[in-house]
């Protein structure tokens, strides 16, 4: 397959300012997509779409093209990434004589999906004539014992659940999964068309990664959660280096 990969970085983040280039063990997250990516053996094109100058010079120091400059409006808090992808798949029919078949859709806040990782969800597209893989990890919690609480702190949503499971082992529950954010693969046409990433009950396929690779950064600590899982072997850092 041609695959485009398409790391997408804004400059903005509230939560933890100049995200998208700060580093761990030495590594900013633009750069472990970008290593990773690079070195899948499905890598056609790497691009970024960022509407940062100083992303745009740290993705450059890893090889990354930088054909454009993300538009303001495409770089809100309220903007949403299916334009962001609409906004690149539009560039490169426009711009180039380049088809590609899918794109592999980079989040850095997502940092330790690994080479193998890119490899293995294009190969699990091919084998199962998927239009989506998506990268998951397990969750640690059963749904069973998770449900809202009401105005007054009642958790009968809950207690409900669990008098409908009563007798089974937590061990016997089925395991589930949920996004890691790590990757996500669809097909050129199929987005195209869609113009979204879920819109295929039957063709869309989970990837599972290790919960240690898994991680997401989205506030501070989980940007020193990710620095211990680095600094204490969890993450094997040999892979980006």
């Amino acid at each position: 397959m041609k695959i485009l990969f398409l790391i997408v970085a804004r400059g903005g983040s509230k939560g933890i300012p100049g995200k998208n280039i700060r580093k761990i063990g030495g590594i900013p997250l633009v750069g472990f997509k970008a290593i990773s990516a690079r070195r899948s053996r499905y890598c056609s094109r790497l691009i970024i779409s960022t509407d940062s100058s100083e992303i745009q010079q740290v993705a450059r120091g890893y090889e990354v093209e930088v054909p454009f400059t993300r538009p303001a409006d495409l770089a809100t808090d309220t903007s949403s990434t299916a334009d962001v992808i609409m906004h690149a798949m539009s560039w490169i029919e426009n711009n180039t004589n380049e088809q590609y078949d899918a794109v592999m859709l980079l989040e850095p806040s997502s940092p330790f999906a690994r080479h193998i990782d890119y490899d293995n969800g294009v190969e699990l597209m091919m084998e199962r004539d998927a239009n989506v893989v998506v990268g998951m990890r397990q969750m640690e919690v059963n749904s069973a014992v998770i449900g809202p609480m009401d105005e007054q702190g009642r958790i009968t949503g809950i207690i409900d659940q669990m008098l409908n499971t009563q007798g089974v082992r937590r061990q016997d529950f089925e395991p589930e999964y949920t996004m890691n954010g790590a990757l996500y693969l669809f097909k050129w046409n199929f987005f195209k068309e869609h113009k979204a990433i879920y819109k295929d009950r039957e063709k869309t396929f989970g990837y599972v990664m290790d919960r240690h690779y898994s991680i997401e950064i989205d506030e501070m600590v989980d940007l020193h959660w990710a620095e211990f899982l680095v600094n204490n072997g969890y993450v094997d850092l040999s892979y980006w280096q």
